[in-house]
């Protein structure tokens, strides 16, 4: 688990593991969900954490002047990832899903609210601690990406509980 200790590149390997992690819950859960707009939220999150794990491959890319394409690329498909950005394991998350089917959309939304929600106070605190001032930075994008997601279905509960 990512510390704040590491030095850029090990940041953002440790950060793309955890949008990895977050990315393959989100895509299970959709195959798992009952209701079909349950299912497309999981989907529409899968999306958003495969642009984070494709914004985090460029930045590395781009510190190793693209020298490593071709062993990130490689590293991308073999590695594991069994913990979200909300430090939450994957197999724990997926066994919430098997224990509650999700019947309606609002179960979906509050559960991505929780990974969510703790994936922005993971990179808050990543970005304030973070040794590496690069780090940081990268921290604290991920931090407001992560608020949007947040904001997003913060939204779209509101409009699901005015549904009638």
């Amino acid at each position: 688990m990512i510390t704040g200790k590491e030095d850029l590149l090990q940041s953002l390997i440790e950060a793309f593991l955890m949008e990895k992690g977050t990315n393959i819950f989100y895509s299970r859960a959709a195959l798992k969900a009952e209701n079909e707009e349950a299912k497309a939220t999981f989907k529409n999150l899968s999306a958003w954490e495969e642009r984070h794990m494709d914004y985090i491959q460029a930045l590395y890319l781009a510190v190793q002047d693209e020298r490593d394409i071709e062993r990130f690329e490689d590293f991308s498909r073999k590695a594991e990832a069994p913990v979200t950005e909300a430090g939450i394991p994957v197999r724990d998350l997926e066994a919430r899903v098997e224990e509650h089917s999700f019947i309606d959309d609002i179960g979906a939304v509050d559960l991505a609210l929780q990974i969510e929600g703790k994936a922005y106070k993971l990179y808050l605190d990543l970005s304030e601690r973070a040794a590496d001032s690069n780090a940081r930075v990268v921290f604290k994008e991920m931090m407001d990406q992560e608020l949007k997601h947040v904001d997003y279905l913060k939204k779209m509960r509101l409009k699901l509980a005015e549904t009638p």
